[in-house]
């Protein structure tokens, strides 16, 4: 009988589904490294969400392991080329939590916009700043998507109603193009010179740098806002914080950074720029999508050899 381990919370329908197919299941969250290089010998596939971080050193002590299951879409939490050095396969779930995601980008820009986190925070102290406060509406403005994968996408649909103009850059769009008539296909330099709202979707770049930096805030609009809820070292935070105080651009919305937790970060108590603690993806109906997409995935590759997903 393969046995499993879940490493990190995540909807029990997943323990569920295992458990059917009459895989043996063990749900242990919060190990650290070492513990879990202790224990990962004796199963056969590990189920993680974004808090467990599969090391080489865990992937090594694995003897057993044949598919690492990310029930979510990044793996930037796997060494997957370690893993892939052992055979082991390893898969996530894409589209699964894609419209979560977009609709915290969306609320994300309307909450930028309107400085409606001020607005409450202030209001809860009774200050009444109502003379103080004047957003910024969505409507007629152009909005730049980067990456135009399942949340990319999600979003330019989200957001139809409001009557903007959408500029996508995306290595991949051109031959999609006529799915999208709704976007404009442009390059990344004419996307930041001309958008009001800039919402990053795309992957990180193979070499780590930050696909942002402070000469491109130089071609931006002052009035433009940066939104990230993909992946945290998209964006150079020192650089994203001067262009804030120097007054390049309006302000910014993060829910990613370059160090998760983020326990310090230079952005913090900077007026211009909220933040989420990584939260895009959580909520309960895509906690139960890629829980459930994950496990039906490693059982039909443990039980039938069947590879869906992989990375």
């Amino acid at each position: 009988m393969p046995k499993i381990l879940i490493s990190d919370s995540m909807s029990n329908v997943a323990q569920k589904i295992f458990e059917k197919n009459n895989i043996s299941v063990d749900v242990k969250t919060g190990l650290s490294e070492e513990e879990i290089v202790k224990i990962i010998p004796e199963y056969d596939g590990m189920v993680v969400r974004s808090a467990t971080k599969v090391t080489k050193n865990i992937i090594l002590a694995a003897k057993n392991l044949k598919v690492i299951g990310r029930a979510g879409a990044g793996v930037d939490n796997i060494d997957v080329v370690a893993a892939k050095e052992k055979n082991m396969i390893v898969m996530n779930t894409p589209g699964g939590n894609a419209n979560a995601t977009a609709e915290h980008a969306f609320a994300l820009i309307m909450s930028v916009l309107r400085k409606t986190p001020y607005a409450n925070e202030t209001t809860h102290k009774g200050q009444w700043e109502k003379k103080n406060i004047k957003g910024t509406e969505f409507s007629k403005k152009t909005l730049g998507i980067v990456g135009f994968g399942n949340v990319g996408v999600r979003l330019s649909q989200l957001v139809k109603g409001f009557d903007v103009k959408i500029l996508v850059n995306s290595k991949s769009l051109a031959s999609r193009k006529k799915d999208f008539p709704h976007v404009n296909d442009v390059s990344f330099d004419d996307l930041i010179s001309n958008s009001d709202i800039i919402s990053f979707h795309c992957k990180a770049a193979a070499d780590g740098k930050p696909l942002l930096t402070k000469e491109h805030y130089k071609k931006m609009k002052t009035t433009t806002y940066i939104i990230n809820a993909a992946r945290g070292n998209i964006v150079d935070e020192k650089d994203l914080n001067d262009a804030l105080n120097e007054n390049l651009i309006a302000g910014a919305a993060l829910d990613v950074f370059s160090k998760e937790p983020a326990k310090e970060n230079i952005l913090f108590n900077n007026p211009k720029a909220i933040l989420t603690p990584h939260i895009a993806a959580s909520t309960t109906e895509a906690s139960i999508v890629v829980a459930e997409m994950v496990a039906n995935q490693m059982t039909d590759f443990l039980l039938n050899g069947v590879k869906k997903n992989t990375v």
